[in-house]
């Protein structure tokens, strides 16, 4: 069984093998952050690969935005394309092992991305990274979950079990406007600690 460590992204990321990167932030995701008013919220995006929704964030002017990997080389292709910014909001960590308070934690390709022995661990997680009312966002995939992955797939009836004790479920749809490889099979939410 493969363990899906750094080792395992690391290596993904130096062999340039990360097909679900699409070199830009999709726009379900775009469009979440055109609409908030509030700059200054402390935004966390974890596991984030190549980083373009943190990209985007920065470019946008959040200026208490930060991105996490357990991989160093997806946060030195940031740097390279960010060479200005302040190298404390490239957060180099084990996300399990991570420990601060975020407003929003935007979820893109990371949850699809852990084996799924994981999920109760990694919504506990979230919980606990989030301030009170903090609300996590972003994206799900939405097709069968098997033993083939990453990514993982889930369905809503499972995310809403799953996430519902912990979270109040504002939105869970499917994304209108998904990029074409992913149409119907992205879920876009948005889910506020209780």
């Amino acid at each position: 069984m493969t363990t899906f460590d750094k080792n395992y992204w690391e290596n993904r990321y130096q062999n340039d093998s990360s097909p679900w990167d699409i070199g830009t932030i999709t726009t379900p995701l775009k469009e979440y952050i055109d609409q908030i008013t509030d700059k200054s919220l402390r935004i966390l995006v974890p596991g984030a690969g190549n980083g373009h929704e943190f990209e985007y964030l920065v470019t946008q002017g959040f200026t208490n935005s930060h991105v996490l990997d357990i991989a160093p080389t997806p946060l030195e292709n940031i740097r390279e394309r960010l060479p200005e910014l302040d190298s404390s909001r490239l957060i180099y960590d084990d996300f399990f092992k991570h420990d601060a308070t975020y407003d929003l934690i935007i979820e893109q390709t990371f949850f699809c991305a852990l084996d799924p022995s994981l999920r109760e661990k990694y919504i506990k997680k979230m919980h606990s990274l989030l301030a009170p009312k903090g609300k996590l966002a972003g994206l799900l995939f939405q097709f069968p979950l098997t033993e083939q992955g990453p990514p993982f797939g889930g369905d809503s009836e499972e995310y809403k079990k799953s996430f519902g004790d912990l979270f109040t479920i504002h939105t869970l749809e499917t994304a209108h406007n998904s990029i074409k490889p992913r149409e119907g099979k992205e879920l876009f939410f948005i889910f506020e600690k209780k």
